[in-house]
C-alpha cells in the first residue's frame, strides 16, 4: 500500500475512534450535573487518545517530553474555563466563548515561546490553579435542567474532536514534542460542552460546569507530571495508564469529598 494512502487510512481510523469515544463521554457528562459534568469534561478524553497515537508514531521519549508542554498549557485551559464561566453569567455564548478563546490563543502563544521544564510548568500550575479555584467557587452550584440530545449535537462534537486528532497527529511530525503537547490539550472538550449546553440551558448552568472543570484540571496537571516521569522508564502504555488513573482518581476524590461536605 502506498505510504500516503496508509497514512490517510490510519489517520481516518484515529479520528473516528477518538470522536466516537469523546461523544459517548460528553453525553454522559451533560446528564450528570455540573460537578460530575465538569470533572468528566476534564478527563483526558481528547488528549489521551491523541497521546496514544503520538506514542505509536514517535515513541515514549516523545510523549514524555510532550507532557511538559501539556502541563504548561493546562494553566491556560484553567484560565479559559474561568474566563468563560465569569463572562457567561451575563454575556451571550458568542461573546463569552470568543473572548475566552482570544485569551486562550494569546496565552498559548506566550506559553509556546517559553522553554519549559517540568519544574517550571508545575510551579505555574501551583500558582494558577488555587487562584482560579477560589474565583470559580461561587459559580459552581447551578442546577442543569434535563437535556434532550439531538443527532446534530453529536455530529458537532464528533467533528470537533476528529479535527483536533487529525491536526495534532499530522502537525506533530513538523512542530516537535513540546508544541505537540500543547496542541494535544487544546480545550476541544470544554469548547464542545460550551457550544452545546449554552444554547440549550443558558450561560449560568454551563458556567457551573466550567467552574467545576477548573477543579478537575488539577487532576490533569498531576497526570501530565506522572506521564513525564514514567513514559520512558516504564514504557508508553504503562505511563499513559498511570496518568489516566491519576486523573480519574482525582475526580473520584473530589466527588467523594463534596458528598462528605468538603468544599473542594
Amino acid at each position: 500500500m502506498p505510504p500516503d494512502l496508509y497514512f490517510a487510512l490510519t489517520l481516518a481510523v484515529k479520528m473516528a475512534v477518538t470522536a466516537g469515544f469523546v461523544v459517548l463521554a460528553t453525553v454522559t457528562a451533560e446528564r450528570a450535573g455540573p460537578l460530575v459534568g465538569g470533572l468528566v469534561a476534564t478527563l483526558p478524553l481528547g488528549a489521551g487518545p491523541v497521546y496514544v497515537f503520538l506514542a505509536l508514531d514517535h515513541g515514549a521519549a516523545f510523549i514524555g517530553q510532550s507532557a511538559i508542554g501539556s502541563l504548561a498549557i493546562n494553566c491556560v485551559n484553567v484560565i479559559f474555563a474561568l474566563v468563560y464561566a465569569l463572562l457567561a453569567q451575563r454575556r451571550s455564548l458568542a461573546t463569552s466563548l470568543t473572548l475566552a478563546m482570544l485569551i486562550w490563543f494569546a496565552l498559548a502563544w506566550t506559553v509556546n515561546k517559553i522553554p519549559w521544564t517540568v519544574a517550571s510548568a508545575a510551579l505555574a500550575n501551583l500558582v494558577v490553579l488555587p487562584t482560579c479555584i477560589v474565583l470559580a467557587r461561587p459559580l459552581r452550584h447551578v442546577a442543569i435542567p434535563p437535556i434532550r440530545t439531538y443527532w446534530t449535537d453529536l455530529a458537532l462534537r464528533a467533528a470537533l474532536v476528529a479535527l483536533l486528532v487529525g491536526v495534532t497527529v499530522t502537525l506533530s511530525f513538523h512542530i516537535g514534542a513540546s508544541a505537540s503537547g500543547i496542541l494535544a490539550v487544546f480545550p476541544i472538550i470544554l469548547i464542545s460542552v460550551i457550544l452545546i449546553l449554552h444554547r440549550r440551558v443558558g450561560g449560568k448552568p454551563t458556567a457551573a460546569v466550567m467552574a467545576n472543570a477548573v477543579v478537575g484540571l488539577v487532576g490533569f496537571a498531576v497526570a501530565c507530571i506522572v506521564l513525564h516521569f514514567t513514559a520512558v522508564p516504564l514504557g508508553a502504555p504503562a505511563g499513559l495508564l498511570l496518568a489516566l488513573s491519576m486523573s480519574v482518581g482525582w475526580s473520584l476524590t473530589v466527588v467523594a469529598a463534596r458528598r462528605c461536605g468538603f468544599a473542594v
